[in-house]
């Protein structure tokens, strides 16, 4: 139990008369009745909302999964049981990490009435975590006294990847605006699969796919499609050791490249392929590729609480690891983010994965270095700073020629690029027939 504002601005007021009692003594009387009555009346207020108790029942809606560094609203509903007017003050005691807007929030319930308020939580970081309850204050009936008490209100939740992308991929796919994703069409160099379906003509087309028959019965453009095979295997080497750990504006690289992967297996999932996910450098998960329904909400759930470890990554075991593992013939997409020193690693870890598989490295590059290459150089240190990241970048693309000379794709990208990238060079592989 405090004090509310209004009993403490009451004693700030009865308290400037005092100052003038030296100076005329018949105030002391008036001036000690008036106290008199303020104590006597905060005292029976006091007493009104002790004897009162707690008169409120409260219920959080919240979704059971809530998508990392994105708003998601939260609902607070509180009913008054009591016979009296409540003013209810709430605050939602939400998991340390999370940043929350519009809290607490403030309620006035008359007599038997409910009601209901949101709020937003922004989750910075992926896995479990509990809404244990809410911190309740209640304004005495004189408003002179505040009360506040915990109502326990538990609700687990769980911070999955951001999938907004995969719903935004979803409504592209459907409109065929998937330009807006950075994703290219890719045109088949030969006819490729087999035959599909009839459809109307569309822009980009090659012309050797018109349907010149089906054009002059319909009286409009007709195009052959053709379908890819399917029934094919993805496997994704997810790194999670200590270079993942790298923070951007769009969370950590392990963040971003987790959201990538589902959106390819997404992806892959619509094309009729299966898609798994070995996890390495600290934090070890193995999930087949599996064509079966949900199979997409199945690697969601098993990885949503995969985080970078301080542990270095052994990119040879790793690659050891997935060739027993996945004897089929698969793509195998290593996601990572290498340093100098870490490039004859990446690099024998990919040939052994080749012997079997159609291997795509994808490297990630810290955002910073193509900012800092796009500043000016105005000192003698930005020189030398400059120098450096220009021989950094140029063994970057060295490693690169290395791996197409030996026949394995590679992807020198930033993290907030990794989508378009990777559902580029998939579609690319299912267009070309290399699997």
């Amino acid at each position: 139990m405090t004090p509310a504002p209004r009993l403490i601005q009451a004693c700030a007021l009865v308290a400037v008369p005092a100052l003038a009692i030296p100076l005329v003594p018949w105030l002391a009387l008036p001036w000690t009745v008036l106290v008199g009555l303020l104590a006597g009346v905060a005292l029976v207020d006091f007493f009104l909302l002790l004897r009162a108790g707690p008169e409120i029942t409260l219920e959080r809606t919240i979704a059971t999964t809530l998508p990392v560094s994105a708003p998601s609203r939260v609902t607070l509903a509180a009913c008054n049981r009591g016979a009296r007017r409540l003013v209810v003050r709430l605050h939602d005691l939400y998991p340390a990490g999370f940043a929350a807007r519009d809290l607490p929030v403030t309620m006035v319930l008359g007599p038997g009435r409910c009601g209901r308020s949101r709020y937003t939580v922004v989750p910075s970081r992926r896995g479990r975590f509990v809404f244990a309850g809410v911190h309740v204050a209640v304004l005495s009936p004189l408003a002179l006294w505040r009360r506040r008490w915990e109502v326990p209100c538990r609700d687990e939740v769980r911070v999955f990847p951001d999938f907004r992308g995969i719903s935004r991929f979803s409504l592209l796919a459907v409109s065929h605006e998937l330009a807006g994703m950075g994703i290219r069409r890719i045109m088949r160099r030969g006819q490729g699969g087999e035959f599909h379906q009839l459809r109307e003509y569309r822009q980009g087309d090659e012309l050797r796919k018109i349907d010149w028959k089906a054009t002059s019965r319909y009286g409009r453009l007709i195009s052959r499609e053709y379908e890819d095979e399917r029934d094919q295997h993805l496997v994704f080497m997810l790194d999670c050791g200590r270079r993942m750990r790298h923070l951007e504006a769009g969370g950590s690289l392990l963040d971003q490249a987790l959201a990538a992967i589902l959106l390819l297996a997404h992806v892959a999932d619509h094309q009729g392929d299966a898609a798994g996910i070995y996890s390495f450098g600290g934090d070890e998960r193995w999930i087949p590729p599996r064509r079966t329904e949900g199979a997409v909400s199945q690697l969601l759930r098993q990885t949503f609480d995969l985080h970078a470890t301080t542990a270095a990554a052994d990119y040879l075991a790793a690659a050891a690891r997935v060739s027993a593992l996945q004897g089929r013939r698969s793509l195998v997409i290593l996601v990572t983010s290498s340093r100098a020193e870490d490039q004859e690693d990446v690099l024998q870890a990919a040939l052994l994965l080749a012997r079997r598989h159609l291997v795509v490295v994808a490297d990630l590059r810290e955002s910073v270095l193509d900012h800092e290459q796009r500043r000016p150089v105005t000192s003698f240190a930005g020189a030398l700073r400059y120098q450096a990241l220009l021989d950094y970048l140029n063994r970057r693309q060295a490693l690169g020629r290395l791996f197409a000379h030996h026949g394995i794709l590679s992807l020198d990208v930033t993290a907030a690029g990794l989508p378009a990238a990777l559902v580029n060079q998939y579609l690319e592989i299912k267009g070309s027939g290399r699997l």
